[in-house]
């Protein structure tokens, strides 16, 4: 049980980089923006790995390509879509398509790992992502048809992609490293292959003008929304699997209108409500769908 509410704690996390986010992207590029919140998180999860297991492990020739791979997608593609992505979208609309990953995530695990999509699971699927929409178009659906798609919204897609191919990865790189290992070197690999963008674009120049409410925010995306979101994942995935996992990720448009509640005073609808209990519907029915299918067969 303690795995799920970490997944819930990393979602509640994750909602709240939307908000950090859009803050850092207002003023800052999206190289320097990523690379300054992956630079605070390798320094903590390298020194957490330091502490944990004495060393840093040396990767296996076989390990060094998949690494690299979590990097690249999960780290560097994911984070420069992102901040482009919320220059110009609104946090709840970027909130509401990051919560097609569950679906990419779950079919992607049905294909590559033959992972059991039942009726129930997919009903999970989509219900929690009902859930999510209703939240995010504050009850009218069927304005996600009408909405058009700006550059900011493909690049909010792009991170849909990514994510998917980092927790597959993910899948496969964790037979062999802990989680933490894994998130701490995908962590400092993405953060050294931004190095290289954030500097053409002035980082370093940039530091001292950084206000503290900029700061606050990057230092929350590298702690909080790194640290410890994608460390309680990556562990998730390896005790339940990617696609049980993947479905927790509709509670971060959820806990996004909720944080925007609390530290904007926006306020809390009859949609959010019904929106969250569609959510945390869905959510259980994927992650319990096999203990209620043995409680019908018994009736």
């Amino acid at each position: 049980m303690q795995v799920y509410f970490k997944l819930l704690g990393a979602a509640i996390f994750w909602g709240g980089t939307f908000i950090a986010g859009r803050i850092v992207s207002r003023e800052m590029d999206p190289y320097s923006a990523a690379f300054i919140r992956f630079l605070i998180a390798s320094v903590f999860l390298l020194a957490a790995i330091r502490i944990r297991q004495g060393y840093l492990p040396t990767l296996k020739k076989k390990q060094i390509i998949p690494v690299v791979l979590l990097g690249m997608t999960g780290i560097f593609a994911y984070n420069i879509l992102f901040f482009k992505g919320l220059h110009t979208v609104h946090a709840g609309r970027a909130s509401l398509i990051i919560a097609l990953n569950p679906i990419f995530i779950s079919l992607s695990s049905s294909i590559f790992f033959k992972e059991r999509l039942t009726i129930f699971r997919g009903a999970g699927i989509l219900i929690s992502f009902l859930g999510a929409a209703i939240v995010i178009t504050y009850g009218n659906v069927g304005n996600i048809i009408n909405m058009p798609i700006s550059s900011g919204d493909f690049f909010i897609f792009g991170c849909v992609v990514s994510w998917t191919a980092y927790s597959l990865i993910g899948k496969v790189v964790m037979t062999g490293l802990s989680p933490l290992v894994s998130v701490g070197y995908s962590s400092t690999i993405g953060a050294l292959a931004l190095l290289i963008p954030a500097t053409l674009n002035g980082v370093f120049s940039q530091m001292p003008v950084i206000s503290l409410i900029e700061w606050s925010s990057l230092f929350y995306l590298g702690f909080f929304g790194t640290v410890l979101g994608f460390f309680w994942y990556y562990d998730a995935i390896s005790r339940i699997g990617p696609m049980k996992a993947s479905v927790f990720i509709n509670f971060v448009p959820v806990s996004a209108i909720l944080l925007a509640f609390l530290i904007l005073d926006e306020p809390v609808t009859w949609s959010l409500i019904s929106g969250a209990l569609l959510v945390i519907s869905g959510v259980l029915l994927t992650n319990f769908s096999e203990q209620l299918w043995r409680m019908l067969k018994k009736l």
